[in-house]
């Protein structure tokens, strides 16, 4: 058996493992969705500090050479200008597709409408939400901020005063511009930089070769994590009251990952998606165990370059940029959690009201941070717009405090959602490569 298998196995092993454990070992009703028990539990603290944190470590490095690199091997500006356009647009197109296949969804099977005990439902998610401090600061906060105020925030990370700072606050967006920046200005010098040149491609080289030996890592943190997430919360919500709405957002999901996306890499570029999806596997995996797109990062640049015959140039450019604003399992799981959120309450949202959360959802989806439950703080924007719609038809808008019904399960839909976005991503690398191999001449 190769190593590749051996690892994927080892995960997958480590999946199903964290799972029985998580279930038949560590969930206790009396603690179930308890914060405070959960926040310092040994499994959440070892996966963190096994997993997450080595990951977390290389994501601003590889994130600032692989950019640099890959922007001085497509080298020409125009070249690089069709590249980054035909990233965005893809980036754009396909998270208005899943915003809209979750919106149809949402509407078509209604989850809120009907739901056995809503009454106690909507006081148990309330109660949690008060409890949950960390979540209800970040509400809080988020209330205040519109969508204008998110875009301007996006822009201010665009151009920051302080890469250091970006760079040590985790932040990648800052971190790429200057990236972008500086390829371009070592591609532009010629002899004169060729050096600084080389000297990125083999702190690259090194990078990977470090990240391949974290990826090692991989079987025990998301063996820790999985356990850590169903102790918490039980597979028991499967079945309960939230299991419409929770299957509603799994089967948009679904639809977007095994049938939207394979066509549209089917359709750019002639390759078989099942074929590709397998090469990317530990990447996927990485990405439901981690549930943090950032944090697959360095794992999705190897698993691309290495199995999914994905270009430098293009895997060194879009995966940065795809783990920062292209979110399309995020995108369509707001859509589908605030329209059943409006259903619960009972009201009634006409289509300009439906239309206002396909763009919101999509815009705020693409301000969500790669790190978990990221989607829970930016779905508050879209609430919001929508309550402004709301409440010029006299009708009494939906609290804030409704977070809480759906925050319970939230992680387990997360993982499946942050697994999407990074197939997203690697499908996106896949087009590109065609845009520019890296067999065609700098």
């Amino acid at each position: 058996m190769s190593k590749t298998n051996l690892l994927t196995l080892l995960i997958l092993l480590g999946l199903i493992g964290g799972v029985l454990l998580g279930q038949f070992a560590l969930f206790d009703p009396q603690y179930q969705y308890d914060n405070n028990y959960w926040s310092g539990h040994w499994t959440k603290l070892a996966g963190d500090l096994i997993l997450i944190r080595p990951l977390t470590l290389m994501v601003i490095p590889l994130v600032l050479v692989s950019v640099v690199v890959g922007v001085t091997k497509i080298g020409d500006p125009s070249r690089l200008g069709v590249v980054g356009g035909s990233t965005v647009v893809y980036y754009i197109s396909t998270m208005l597709i899943s915003v809209t296949i979750g919106t149809a969804l949402v509407t078509t099977i209604e989850p809120g409408v009907g739901v056995g005990n809503a009454a106690e439902v909507k006081l148990a998610g309330e109660e949690q939400f008060a409890t949950n401090l960390i979540m209800r600061d970040r509400v809080e906060a988020a209330e205040q901020t519109t969508l204008g105020d998110a875009w301007l925030n996006i822009l201010k990370q665009m151009i920051p005063t302080n890469i250091v700072r970006e760079m040590s606050a985790t932040r990648p967006l800052g971190v790429i511009v200057f990236a972008l920046l500086l390829g371009l200005a070592l591609a532009a010098g010629g002899e004169k930089t060729a050096l600084a040149i080389r000297v990125f491609d083999q702190l690259f080289d090194a990078l990977m070769r470090l990240v391949q030996w974290i990826i090692w890592l991989t079987p025990p943190g998301v063996f820790l994590l999985a356990a850590w997430t169903v102790g918490k919360i039980g597979l028991g919500d499967l079945v309960g009251p939230l299991a419409k709405y929770m299957s509603t957002v799994l089967i948009g999901l679904a639809i977007h990952a095994f049938i939207v996306l394979p066509l549209v890499l089917v359709i750019f570029t002639r390759r078989n998606p099942l074929r590709f999806m397998w090469q990317m596997r530990r990447a996927l995996m990485t990405a439901f165990g981690t549930d943090s797109s950032s944090a697959t990062l360095p794992v999705t640049i190897e698993s691309a370059e290495t199995e999914g015959g994905c270009s430098k140039k293009a895997a060194n450019f879009v995966l940065p940029l795809g783990a920062t604003v292209n979110m399309d399992g995020t995108a369509l799981y707001e859509a589908v959690a605030v329209v059943f959120l409006f259903q619960l309450y009972g009201i009634d949202l006409s289509f300009a009201e439906l239309l206002i959360v396909v763009i919101t959802a999509t815009l705020a989806a693409v301000g969500a941070a790669g790190i978990p439950s990221a989607g829970l703080v930016t779905m508050v924007i879209v609430i919001t717009a929508v309550n402004t719609s709301v409440g010029g038809r006299n009708i009494e808008a939906l609290p804030l405090a409704a977070i809480g019904v759906i925050i319970g399960v939230d992680r387990i839909l997360d993982m499946c959602r942050t697994t999407v976005n990074v197939w997203g991503d690697a499908i996106g690398a896949k087009i590109i490569t065609r845009i520019a191999p890296d067999d065609e001449p700098t």
